[in-house]
């Protein structure tokens, strides 16, 4: 991943470099070459995707800086909330590395594997998804971990439960439940342990304001104040995605356009399906 980019643009070369010291090995050589095993591992993932959307950014700004023009806002999905702050000035690019790889850490190490699990559940309300958590949760741990659009919702808990869960969310109706490929079970309680070990490092770590506010995961409302973006970046480790109220609220703010900066599009889509009056589109730098 981010080869091309690499490759082709100066700007973006910086950003990768600047990770590869950052952390003392080639993440770059390891996005452009693998093993795709060792980049699937969650702490080589979520800095291999920082810095490939932080190196689109760059090449945005350097060769298209028209397609930014009149931002108002910056927002991302669980890791990308990281992205966000170094758009706006909040963090370093190279501080948000190394957060990042050790967030990845963290979260792999709070919950030993094979006991957790997520599951993005389709076609059922949220109010409906959070009743068959707690309907099946018995004496484990279930429950929402992104509210990602209307009709979607991802749980995660140990991974008895997430399996009970979905049971309930299809005899409620929902469409279907699909288990998903991770390796721990991101934004739930069970990741109590990575945010205790991560919030140390944030605190140490300098968060100036924002250049423009940054709508924050946990409360889906926009911060500009560095602590405030700090903090938010502790809660959201533990706390669910408002991915839903975020997008209403840069809706309500005005808002009529969204650029997704990074590998991927997913993100283009759920905002689409949330606020057909913002025009979504997606930048991989890779044109």
């Amino acid at each position: 991943m981010g080869r091309k980019l690499f490759e082709q643009s100066a700007a973006a070369r910086a950003v990768f470099d600047e990770a590869d010291r950052a952390l003392g090995f080639p993440l770059s050589r390891l996005c452009f070459e693998g093993p795709e095993a060792e980049l699937k591992a969650t702490a080589n993932t979520q800095p291999a995707i920082l810095t490939h959307s932080i190196a689109a950014l760059a090449e945005l700004r350097a060769a298209f800086p028209e397609k930014l023009a009149g931002t108002a806002f910056a927002a991302g999905h669980s890791l990308g909330e990281y992205s966000a702050c170094v758009a706006t000035g909040a963090l370093a690019s190279a501080d948000a590395v190394r957060l990042v790889r050790r967030r990845g850490e963290f979260m792999q190490d709070a919950v030993p594997a094979g006991e957790g699990a997520m599951a993005a559940i389709v076609g059922l309300p949220p109010e409906a998804v959070e009743a068959a958590c707690r309907e099946a949760a018995g004496e484990e741990v279930v429950s929402a971990a992104n509210y990602n659009s209307p009709e979607q919702t991802v749980i995660a808990g140990h991974a008895g439960a997430v399996e009970r869960a979905c049971a309930a969310c299809i005899a409620k109706g929902a469409r279907r439940a699909i288990p998903l490929a991770v390796s721990a079970p991101f934004h739930s309680p069970l990741m109590r342990p990575a945010r205790e070990r991560m919030e140390p490092l944030l605190a140490a770590t300098r968060f100036s304001d924002a250049a423009i506010p940054v709508v924050t995961n946990v409360d889906g409302l926009p911060a500009s104040r560095g602590e405030a973006l700090r903090e938010a970046l502790v809660r959201q480790i533990d706390s669910p995605v408002e991915w839903v109220e975020s997008i209403r609220t840069l809706s309500r703010e005005g808002v009529d356009r969204a650029l997704e900066i990074g590998p991927g599009n997913v993100l283009t889509g759920l905002v689409r399906r949330i606020e057909k009056g913002i025009r979504a589109e997606a930048w991989g730098g890779e044109a």
